[in-house]
């Protein structure tokens, strides 16, 4: 970050601080950092020039101002003109200046971005569709409204709007094609569970006689909760994190005994002409940290499936698609067509995250197997060579070999 764009970017926060009423609470600063953390991730993805990502920052830092005096309505038009009146004073021209407030008001609904410029713009400002916090942030966004004069909104209401504005949205950037919209269709599904629940709870007899149809001839379905979400969420998380640990202490395990056999080799090695009593000790620490590096190694070394997950796997719900290994030899129509199947379908889902992260743990296990084994190697073998060196020091003189 340039002398310009810090100095900017302090002004800005001070203005939120002083400015921003205590009713906006999704159109306020933590939203518009959210939006300058993404615009920067895409920009980066792009491998957009330095002044292209600067004027992305500016515009997005700068998009929902309008919301300071608390009114929704041509906020962008006034982001645009608190645009004009100060980006001169950091320094900026006047046809980036220009750039920065077509940005700003292209966000205006609908989106209708001209370049990859207002894509990324558009498409970061709306990035939460495609988040794990959707729901979170629409309840805001139903909050916000109501704090600034609405009456109380009903929530099935709510959801059902939010849910028709996702279905109509759609995303520009390929970035977020990629990477938002599938996990927006799952959002989508939730919102239509979310809506189901709350009309069962308003009508408790429409939800009687549907348990009653289930019993006669299928299977119970019950609903995710937002438990069950967090559970897949919090596990999920929790095996990556322990499988970057285990890479972690594979790569100090690695790295620590390259520099021992190494020092070992260049050093010791040499000597032991002159004195041959160490080469009983040397053979036992090389071995040790080889046996070591060997297990370390086994533990990181990947293995990948064999890529395809055909049509025959997904009808019977068996295909897992949320790992890498299974599908990348698969062609983007058959991948897309089996997400969107599975996407369809809750059961399946849920039962190919479920796979999904036994299998993890498979793999995990076996990464810590290989990790103990390299550990305990390393531990007595350096004990065992350091008690060797030790004795062929103290009981045996050099020339005695």
């Amino acid at each position: 970050m340039d002398i310009q764009s810090a100095k900017f970017e302090s002004w800005i926060r001070d203005q939120f601080a002083k400015r921003q009423k205590k009713e906006i609470c999704y159109h306020n600063l933590e939203h518009t950092s959210f939006m300058v953390e993404k615009v920067r991730e895409m920009g980066e993805f792009y491998q957009l020039g330095v002044e292209d990502q600067e004027d992305l920052a500016f515009a997005a830092w700068l998009h929902d101002v309008g919301y300071w005096d608390g009114k929704a309505e041509d906020h962008e038009v006034r982001g645009a003109e608190v645009a004009q009146a100060n980006l001169g004073k950091f320094g900026l021209s006047q046809s980036r200046i220009d750039r920065i407030k077509n940005g700003i008001l292209t966000t205006q609904m609908p989106q209708t971005p001209r370049d990859l410029f207002e894509s990324i713009l558009c498409d970061a400002d709306l990035y939460h569709l495609g988040t794990e916090s959707f729901y979170d942030q629409t309840l805001l966004l139903k909050c916000e409204i109501e704090n600034n004069g609405a009456s109380t909104l009903n929530l099935k209401d709510w959801l059902r709007d939010s849910r028709e504005f996702a279905n109509n949205h759609i995303y520009h950037t390929s970035y977020a094609q990629r990477f938002l919209e599938p996990v927006k269709k799952v959002n989508l599904k939730l919102l239509d569970m979310k809506i189901e629940q709350l009309e069962v709870e308003q009508f408790p007899e429409k939800g009687k006689k549907k348990d009653k149809k289930e019993k006669k001839g299928k299977k119970d379905k019950s609903k995710p909760e937002r438990g069950v979400e967090t559970l897949f969420r919090v596990t999920s998380t929790n095996h990556m994190e322990l499988s970057a640990m285990a890479d972690t202490k594979a790569n100090i395990m690695i790295s620590v005994n390259s520099i021992i056999i190494s020092i070992v080799v260049t050093i010791l090695i040499r000597k032991l002409e002159e004195f041959p009593n160490y080469t009983i000790p040397a053979i036992l620490l090389i071995s040790t940290c080889l046996i070591a590096m060997v297990f370390a190694i086994l533990a990181t070394r990947p293995k990948v499936t064999k890529g395809v997950v055909t049509k025959e796997d997904i009808s019977k719900k068996e295909g897992n698609l949320l790992y890498f290994g299974n599908f990348y030899q698969m062609s983007l129509q058959d991948y897309t067509e089996g997400m969107n199947k599975m996407l369809e379908d809750s059961e399946y889902l849920y039962g190919t995250m479920t796979r999904d992260i036994y299998y993890l743990g498979r793999v995990l296990s076996k990464k810590y197997l290989m990790l103990r084994k390299s550990y305990n190697v390393f531990m007595f073998g350096f004990i065992i060579s350091v008690i060797a060196f030790l004795v062929a020091s103290l009981f045996f003189e050099s020339q005695q070999y």
